[in-house]
C-alpha cells in the first residue's frame, strides 16, 4: 500500500490559516503588554489551567511526536518507556518551581540565579552549556518542521522548515510570553485529542496481535527487555530530561511567571499528563512492519504511519496535531531564549545600564535574530532529530546537581559548580562521540555529581540565600 499524503496545495493551505490565526491571535495578546514583565513573563500572574497546558504543551514537541516513535522504531519497548521517563524532569521541578519563586520573586532568567548565587566564572559556563543546548532544540523543531511537511504532503523540506519558523517568530514577536503561553493552551487540547484517536485507530485497524506479530518476526531485539543499548538509553534519557528542565530558561520563565504557589501544582500535574504521550505515540512506530512501512530516515516514522492509518482527512488531522506541537515548543524557546540573551548577555556583559525600554526593544531583534540563525543552521539536515538532540544532552545533565544543590545547599561554590558543568559536559561528549548517544548524559551527570560532592566537601561557602531577592531586588530598582 502506498502512503497517504495531503495534497500540496491543502498543506499549504493549512499552514496559512493556521499561522495567520496564530500572528493575529498574538498581535490582539501583545496590545496588553506595557512594560518589560508582560512581554517576558505575562505580567507574572499566570494562573493555574494555562500554567499547566503551557508546561504540558512546551514538553509535548517535535521529541514526543517526532522523536518519541524514531527511539521505539530503533529501540523498542524501553526507546518508548524511556522516553516517557522525562515526564520526570516536569514532575521533580514542581518543588524546584516554589524554591526559586520564593528565592528570587523579582527575577528573570535562569542566568540571574547562576551569576548571583555563584559567580562569574561558573556563569560564563552555564550560559555556553545553554546556548548549545537552546540552538540544539532550536534546530530541532525548525528541521521537524520540515520533515512534517515532508513526510505529510511531499512539500520540499526547507518550505516546512522555513514556514514553521516564520510563524513562530511572528505571532512571539507581536505577543511575548502572554501570547505564547495562551497558544499553548488552544494546543494542549488539539494534541491530546489527535493523540489519543491515532492510537485507538492503530489497535482498532491493526491489532495488538498482528502488531507483536509482525515485530517478532522482523525485528525481534525491539520486544527483548535486557537489550543494552535500549536500557543505556532508558538511564541516560531521564538524566537528559531532568538536565533540560533544570537548566532551561524556558522553565525558569514559566517559574516566575506563575502565580504565587501555582508553580509546584502545575508542573505536578503537567508532569503526570505528560507521562503516557510518549508511550501512545512511541506505540504506534511498533505497527510500522504490518503496515509494510519502512522510512527513508527513521524520524520520519511517526507521521508516515499516522498518516496510513488514518487515510487523507486523518493525514490532514495529523499535520495540525504535529504543527501544534511544534509550535508550542518553538515558541516557547524563542522566548525563552531571547529573554537569557537580553537579560544576561545584553545587560549582564554590553551595556550594563539598559533601561527596560531598551530591554524590551532588543528583546524583540533577538527574537528576530534567532529565527535567522536558526534557519539557516537547519539548511544542511546532517543528521536525524534523535541524535542531534541527544548530542546537547551532554551539556545539559551537567547541570543538574549545580542548579539543586545552588537552590538547597548553601555549601557548594562557585569554582567547583563551574568545574562540574564544564568537566561534566566533556567527558559527556567523549562518551557520545566514543560510545553512543545514549550515554552522554549519563556520564555527564555523573562525574558532574562527583564534582559538585568533592567541593562541598572541600569548602564551606556558607551562601546567605537572602543575598539573591536582595540582587533582585536592586536590578528591578536599576531598571
Amino acid at each position: 500500500m502506498d502512503i497517504i499524503q495531503i495534497p500540496s496545495v491543502w498543506a499549504l493551505a493549512i499552514l496559512l490559516v493556521f499561522g495567520a490565526l496564530w500572528v493575529a491571535f498574538g498581535w490582539w495578546l501583545g496590545k496588553k503588554n506595557n512594560s518589560l514583565d508582560d512581554f517576558m513573563l505575562a505580567g507574572r500572574n499566570v494562573g493555574f489551567a494555562f500554567a499547566t497546558a503551557t508546561a504540558m504543551a512546551t514538553w509535548i514537541t517535535s521529541n514526543t511526536t517526532l522523536v518519541a516513535p524514531q527511539l521505539t522504531y530503533q529501540f523498542g519497548i524501553w526507546g518508548m518507556v524511556g522516553y516517557s521517563m522525562a515526564a520526570l524532569g516536569l514532575i521533580l521541578f514542581a518543588p524546584l518551581a516554589t524554591r526559586i519563586k520564593s528565592l528570587m520573586p523579582n527575577g528573570y532568567t535562569c542566568g540571574d540565579f547562576i551569576r548571583q548565587r555563584y559567580g562569574r566564572f561558573a556563569w560564563y559556563v552555564f550560559l555556553i552549556v545553554s546556548m548549545f543546548y537552546a540552538f540544539g532544540w532550536l534546530v530541532s523543531l525548525g528541521m521537524a518542521g520540515g520533515i512534517l511537511l515532508s513526510a505529510l504532503s511531499g512539500i520540499d523540506y526547507y518550505i516546512g522548515m522555513s514556514a514553521i519558523l516564520l510563524i513562530c517568530v511572528l505571532y512571539t514577536l507581536l505577543g511575548g510570553l502572554r501570547a505564547v503561553i495562551a497558544t499553548d493552551f488552544i494546543q494542549t487540547i488539539i494534541i491530546l485529542l489527535g493523540v489519543l484517536w491515532i492510537a485507538y485507530v492503530c489497535l482498532q485497524d491493526v491489532g495488538l496481535e498482528k502488531i507483536y506479530s509482525s515485530v517478532s518476526h522482523e525485528s525481534p531485539e525491539l520486544l527483548n527487555l535486557l537489550f543494552p543499548a535500549a536500557i543505556m538509553f532508558l538511564f541516560n534519557n531521564i538524566f537528559f530530561g531532568i538536565g533540560e528542565i533544570f537548566h532551561s530558561n524556558v522553565w525558569w520563565s514559566r517559574a516566575f511567571a506563575f502565580k504565587k504557589d501555582v508553580g509546584k501544582k502545575s508542573f505536578l500535574l503537567s508532569g503526570l499528563l505528560w507521562f503516557p504521550i510518549p508511550i501512545v505515540t512511541g506505540f504506534i512506530a511498533l505497527s510500522a512492519p504490518a503496515l509494510n512501512i519502512y522510512p527513508p530516515t527513521a524520524d520520519m516514522i511517526g507521521p508516515l504511519v499516522a498518516a496510513k492509518l488514518l487515510g487523507e482527512i486523518g493525514a490532514i488531522f495529523v499535520f495540525v496535531v504535529v504543527f501544534s506541537a511544534l509550535a508550542s515548543s518553538l515558541d516557547s524557546l524563542l522566548a525563552a531564549t531571547s529573554d537569557l540573551l537580553t537579560k544576561d548577555i545584553y545587560k549582564g556583559l554590553i551595556n550594563k545600564k539598559a533601561s527596560k525600554q531598551q530591554l524590551l526593544r532588543v528583546s524583540k531583534i533577538t527574537i528576530v535574530s534567532l529565527g535567522i540563525v536558526t534557519w539557516i543552521l537547519c539548511l544542511p539536515r546532517v543528521t536525524t532529530l534523535g541524535e542531534l538532540l541527544n548530542f546537547t544532552g551532554a551539556f545539559v545533565a551537567s547541570t543538574i546537581w549545580p542548579i539543586v544543590f545552588g537552590l538547597y545547599q548553601r555549601r557548594l561554590n562557585g569554582l567547583y559548580a563551574g568545574l562540574a558543568m564544564l568537566i561534566g559536559t566533556s567527558l559527556g561528549l567523549v562518551g557520545y562521540f566514543t560510545i553512543g548517544f545514549y550515554v552522554a548524559a549519563l556520564i555527564s551527570c555523573l562525574f558532574s555529581l562527583i564534582i559538585c560532592l568533592i567541593g562541598i566537601w572541600l569548602k564551606n561557602a556558607n551562601f546567605q540565600w537572602e543575598n539573591l531577592n536582595e540582587s533582585n531586588k536592586k536590578q528591578a530598582g536599576e531598571m
